[in-house]
């Protein structure tokens, strides 16, 4: 294996094992940003030797075991907390592979991720802050990604990280899961951060991959842990029913090169019907409870139009677009009304759509999200103008840090460049 492939080997394990790495040394020091700075050691010490050994078979029972002894050398070597290094080395086994398989069969490493999300989502931190750490923590986003997500500037972000994580430390944050009042308090913030989560596994903001399938799959499972922690939550089952209909299209949306297929080109017939059973069933546990639809909600109920229309022909557009409607009077956005524009699109055709959309030009959130001028120029492109279309998916493309999604951009660029000199457009 070349230098090369080895870096990008090793890139791809790190943001597979980080998140389960940082909480489970979380849980060893209780100092989140000591913890992310030991198991960054970990990932230099492996950069190091890898590319000359190999990669280990079990190379996150490695990572684990390189960061837990720099913990304990950490700990001996400035003498902090000295009971409490007797105590590990007497309790605290260092992770052997062995070690590794059992922790994940019961579910031990998962436990660590859900205490990690309440614990950086604490009341002291800005709703913000609480988001980028955990983004940053559970998901190996950078600052970079993470503005962009936020739709924010990279330096305002990385301000936020910083001082989130020295206030955590200042106020001796627990490491658990809170009860009561405590618990509600973060809720949101919680069922945020998972939604988050799950987004950047769907469609990644950087790198080689349309998706990132795993994050998706921890997302889900921590959502339906969370729905168990608070059965009377309508938005935890809310949050559940969408992430439970989104996981049934992944599949689906990559094609057999890696590509991007979109919705309305997916195989429906691919689209897992078990997930789908789920979703609408944890949707239906939320009405049960007798409030009104919230945000995560009213988007499960739009996925549950898209998953229950046999092709695409037969989606209830119209419904969508009232869905939306709803969803923008209860958490208004810019990216809501991008969105419903869409579906206004599909409903009433694109001239309406394209009105609203026009209306955000001058939005500064907007400036620099790459699906406005890739909405905008479907929406052009519908309309027959081949030229402006060409070059709002020109923009889009340069725009947008993820290659398969540039390719796509690229590709519908191309497309409207030559029905423009078909058409004289």
């Amino acid at each position: 294996m070349s230098l090369a492939d080895s870096r990008r080997t090793i890139d791809t394990i790190w943001r597979m094992e980080s998140a389960k790495l940082i909480a489970g040394l979380t849980r060893m020091v209780r100092d989140v940003g000591l913890a992310e700075d030991l198991a960054h050691d970990a990932l230099v010490v492996a950069l190091e030797r890898w590319p000359e050994t190999g990669i280990p078979d079990k190379p996150g029972a490695w990572l684990m075991t390189t960061a837990k002894r720099r913990a304990i050398d950490y700990l001996r070597r400035n003498k902090l907390r000295d009971r409490k290094y007797e105590e590990l080395s007497r309790n605290i086994d260092l992770y052997t592979e062995e070690d590794n398989e059992r922790a994940a069969a019961e579910g031990e490493v998962g436990d660590d991720l859900l205490r990690l999300i309440f614990m950086t989502c604490h009341p002291k931190l800005s709703q913000e802050a609480r988001v980028a750490l955990t983004l940053r923590l559970l998901c190996g986003l950078t600052t970079e990604e993470i503005a962009r997500s936020f739709l924010a500037a990279e330096a305002t972000v990385a301000q936020r990280i910083v001082r989130a994580k020295k206030t955590l430390s200042a106020e001796k944050v627990p490491f658990e899961v809170p009860e009561g009042e405590d618990l509600r308090e973060r809720m949101s913030s919680v069922l945020e951060v998972i939604y988050l989560m799950f987004n950047e596994g769907y469609s990644a903001t950087a790198g080689d991959r349309w998706t990132r399938p795993l994050l998706c799959q921890e997302a889900l499972r921590l959502g339906r842990v969370l729905a168990e922690i608070v059965p009377d939550e309508p938005e935890a089952h809310g949050l559940v029913a969408l992430l439970e209909i989104q996981s049934s299209r992944l599949k689906a949306r990559i094609g057999p090169e890696g590509e991007p297929i979109l919705l309305m080109d997916q195989n429906r017939a691919q689209w897992d019907r078990l997930l789908i059973r789920r979703g609408l069933a944890a949707l239906e546990r939320c009405r049960k409870l007798g409030r009104p639809l919230g945000p995560y909600a009213l988007q499960a109920a739009i996925a549950a139009c898209h998953a229950q229309a046999p092709a695409a022909a037969d989606t209830d557009w119209v419904r969508i677009a009232a869905l939306y409607e709803a969803l923008s009077r209860i958490t208004p956005s810019p990216i809501v009304e991008l969105n419903k524009a869409v579906a206004i699109s599909m409903a009433f055709g694109p001239e309406f759509a394209l009105q609203i959309v026009d209306e955000l030009i001058s939005v500064p959130a907007l400036q620099d999200y790459h699906l406005f001028p890739s909405v905008r120029g479907d929406l052009l492109a519908k309309l027959g103008r081949h030229k402006e279309a060409q070059a709002e998916f020109e923009r889009a493309a340069s725009m947008t840090r993820n290659a398969r999604e540039r390719e796509l951009m690229q590709n519908r660029a191309a497309e409207c460049e030559a029905q423009a000199a078909i058409g004289g457009d």
